[in-house]
């Protein structure tokens, strides 16, 4: 008996550890991931895009604000933010605090399903599961944070095509409402574009019927964010699930979709107030390095291709 109960404390004990670690430490070891992307038109110059997502801010995240702000040090050529920024009715002032350095280089976003719904409690096994029913906390109020960011100078990609110039490569940024939501209109931005040298899709959820078709027209490039990376990953194993259609092997970073498309997926750097814990997930923000294509690529089958690999 006294085996087992040295057996249960210890368990106990390891369990409480790990609990502690992901609510006190993990969700607060703010990193940055770097990529390099070989998705640019055959002989355009290199282009850093910042890749932020899933803030989750809440009026007292001082820390993540201020980290935030730093990654303006970093002098991307392009932000993009796809979504899911606000965690509390009254944090737009301090998603924009966080953002404003970064709202001086050229941007443009998508929103997810928490900047339009505050969070409820929930019971976490419903996220093992694929449970469609949606859950909405209060309204949160989006049209002052929107108000803010394109006041700033970034660009609301929302079911429109946004054509950019940065650094001499010119970009078509194409992207949908909120998959999670069901409220994506592919229809509206559907079609390839011609004469650039780089086309973008965001979305909030990596929703497989919005990435195909965005493969479908050629998309190069495919942002979006969600899955939190899996928000607990079990080492050797990955991600538990993505709370959305993708495999697990997708749920943070980059991966092939289909021939051509790249997708990237953001671990994000926030959380639920009602799930503070990340397990070997730190949030994240992504530098992504886009460099050109080779001038002659061997034919490829398949669709979807190769699993996500986590960048560095």
């Amino acid at each position: 008996m006294k085996s087992w109960a040295r057996i249960a404390l210890g368990a106990t004990t390891t369990g409480a550890a790990t609990l502690a670690y992901a609510a006190g430490v993990e969700r607060r070891r703010w990193t940055l991931r770097e990529a390099t992307l070989p998705v640019l038109a055959p002989g355009s110059r290199p282009i850093r895009i910042l890749h932020v997502s899933d803030l989750h801010m809440t009026p007292g995240q001082t820390s993540k604000q201020r980290w935030v702000a730093e990654l303006a040090s970093l002098e991307p050529d392009l932000v993009i933010d796809t979504g899911d920024n606000l965690g509390h009715e009254k944090a737009v002032p301090n998603v924009v605090a966080a953002l404003g350095p970064l709202l001086e280089r050229p941007g443009a976003f998508v929103f997810g399903s928490n900047d339009y719904f505050g969070p409820t409690p929930k019971n976490p096994a419903r996220y093992l599961g694929r449970n469609e029913k949606r859950i909405h906390g209060d309204p949160l109020p989006w049209r002052d944070l929107r108000a803010a960011l394109i006041e700033r100078g970034w660009a609301d990609a929302t079911h429109t095509r946004v054509p950019l110039t940065v650094d001499g490569v010119r970009i078509s940024v194409a992207g949908v409402d909120d998959p999670h939501l069901g409220l994506d209109r592919y229809p509206r931005v559907a079609g390839r574009v011609d004469d650039v040298d780089l086309r973008l899709g965001l979305t909030h959820s990596p929703e497989p019927r919005v990435l195909d078709g965005f493969a479908s027209d050629g998309t190069d490039l495919v942002l979006a964010g969600h899955t939190h990376g899996g928000q607990l990953r079990m080492p050797g194993v990955g991600a538990i699930v993505t709370n959305c259609g993708i495999d697990r092997s997708r749920a943070r970073g980059a991966s092939r979709w289909g021939s051509h498309t790249w997708l990237h997926v953001s671990a994000g750097l926030g959380t639920s107030p009602w799930a503070p814990v990340r397990f070997a997930c730190p949030p994240e923000a992504s530098l992504l390095t886009l460099v050109a294509r080779p001038a002659v690529r061997a034919a490829q089958q398949g669709t979807p291709a190769s699993a996500a690999v986590d960048v560095r």
